[in-house]
């Protein structure tokens, strides 16, 4: 005869069955509240900036050159938050993103009144460029969410246990994942350094090859010289 679930396990039963729809749904809740937060942020750096620059007699472009900057921050973090993206791209994005956030600070430091107040906008611009990192990590861990579920199953789930094998593969299983995830990471960091290795020789090598043309160049251009001069005496 089989033994009646408990009000846990009903309840387990139960969870297990809204976990993937609550987290999708988290996931949707977060990213757009961070979209929202984002356009806050943005708004308020750009007419704080904007109502700064028409102070100080900048007319039209007090509008224009704060959109500017924003914009270009908003494009240099998504650059660098895709997946994907060249590392060169993503390298120089992160250069130039870092020159934009520093000017776009400044300026709303810069702006008069209170300090508290001035320090506030220039955190904003940290705060646009924090929430849209935030945004670009947000993904579930399958490894850990596999680790829990075989961890739940074996708990509260005692008459429909899971055999110890199956339960230790699963888990081997995830930690082997998470073993595979941490060696491509390192592999690629590893093929990045190479590579900007190669480009450093390259560049090298392609420097060295101008200098020495160079220099002939211009034993070529005195031994003319020499010449013309002797031609003319």
């Amino acid at each position: 005869m089989p033994t009646q679930p408990t009000l846990t396990q009903q309840f387990a039963t139960e969870y297990a069955k809204g976990a993937v729809p609550g987290m999708l749904r988290a996931i949707r809740i977060i990213k757009r509240a961070n979209g929202l937060i984002l356009i806050g942020a943005l708004t308020a750096s750009y007419l704080h900036q904007a109502h700064y620059l028409a102070t100080l007699g900048a007319g039209m472009f007090a509008w224009i050159v704060p959109a500017v900057f924003d914009l270009a921050m908003l494009s240099m973090l998504t650059i660098t938050q895709t997946t994907g993206m060249a590392v060169d791209a993503k390298r120089a994005a992160m250069k130039i993103l870092v020159v934009v956030v520093t000017i776009s600070a400044a300026v709303n430091f810069a702006a008069p009144g209170p300090l508290g107040l001035r320090a506030i906008f220039a955190l904003v611009v940290g705060l646009v460029a924090g929430v849209e990192w935030v945004a670009a990590k947000i993904r579930p861990d399958f490894a850990a969410i596999e680790e829990r579920e075989v961890s739940v199953i074996t708990e509260v789930r005692p008459g429909r246990k899971l055999d110890p094998e199956v339960a230790r593969a699963r888990a081997a299983k995830a930690a082997e994942t998470r073993r595979a995830k941490q060696a491509a990471r390192e592999a690629e960091d590893a093929a990045r350094a190479q590579a900007a290795r190669v480009r450093a020789a390259r560049a090298a090598e392609r420097a060295r090859v101008r200098a020495a043309k160079d220099e002939l160049d211009q034993f070529f251009d005195q031994e003319r010289a020499v010449v013309g001069a002797h031609r003319a005496t």
